[in-house]
């Protein structure tokens, strides 16, 4: 299992104050319970670091009040790792998707605790955020950690990495910008270099070696610490954009 909630689908009844929710695509959705913590995070950060499809092709600098690096994670869980990467480099700024509520709440909530304002949030499936919302050319990083592996092969072709993902995010990051994957399951790790090593357009950093050392702008996650007590082993994947 995975810090990404992307488990059986199941529905969530949406708050008067939700944003509309369109139908989820690159991964599916659980239902979950709102700590007062993440009621607060909702209630109080949606409206200042919130996004929605509705808004359309962005204006990364104007949203952001400045020209700085960009990362973009897809899956951001709890928001643990996210919150910590904005916290560590407050000149760069950092978009958030995910669709389980409570893991938005948790993060809103934290970026409020933090007094951070270098995040943005999307709740929504994030093909259609790459698609419609986030420009060409526009990120310097873009970060999927811990994705469901979807681990029974009948299941593989939900897996989020395929050649038509790989395009679409070569698109969206700057020459020279890196798509960063990890894996706590090996099978979908070869599957990732598989798919990776096949795509226009990009250069693995870490050359015939297939997987990058842990790098350490990735904090470690309590649940990554706990499958290292187990013995579990967890694959880097680094990916340039060389055209």
């Amino acid at each position: 299992m995975s810090d990404t909630p992307e488990l059986p689908d199941s529905a969530e009844t949406p708050t008067p104050d939700s944003p509309p929710r369109r139908a989820i695509r690159s991964f599916v959705m659980r239902a979950g319970r709102m700590t007062e913590g993440q009621q607060k995070g909702i209630d109080q950060g949606w409206p200042r670091f919130g996004l929605t499809l509705d808004q359309g092709m962005l204006d990364l600098d104007a949203l952001f009040g400045r020209s700085a690096p960009r990362t973009l994670e897809i899956g951001f869980g709890m928001g643990h790792s996210l919150l910590e990467m904005a916290a560590a480099a407050p000149e760069q700024d950092f978009i958030g998707i995910e669709v389980h509520r409570p893991g938005v709440g948790a993060l809103l909530n934290g970026l409020l605790t933090e007094g951070l304002s270098n995040v943005r949030v999307f709740d929504c499936d994030a093909i259609e955020v790459l698609n419609r919302c986030i420009p060409d050319g526009s990120l310097d990083r873009l970060l999927l950690f811990f994705p469901d592996p979807w681990h029974k092969k009948k299941h593989h072709k939900r897996r989020i990495v395929q050649p038509a993902f790989a395009e679409q995010v070569r698109r969206k990051l700057k020459v020279g910008g890196v798509f960063h994957m990890a894996t706590d399951w090996e099978h979908y790790a070869e599957h990732m270099l598989e798919v990776m090593n096949v795509a226009p357009g990009y250069r693995n950093q870490a050359g015939e070696a297939g997987y990058v050392p842990r790098p350490e702008e990735r904090p470690i996650t309590k649940f990554e610490r706990r499958g290292e007590r187990l013995g579990h082993g967890v694959w880097d994947l680094k990916f340039e954009r060389v055209d």
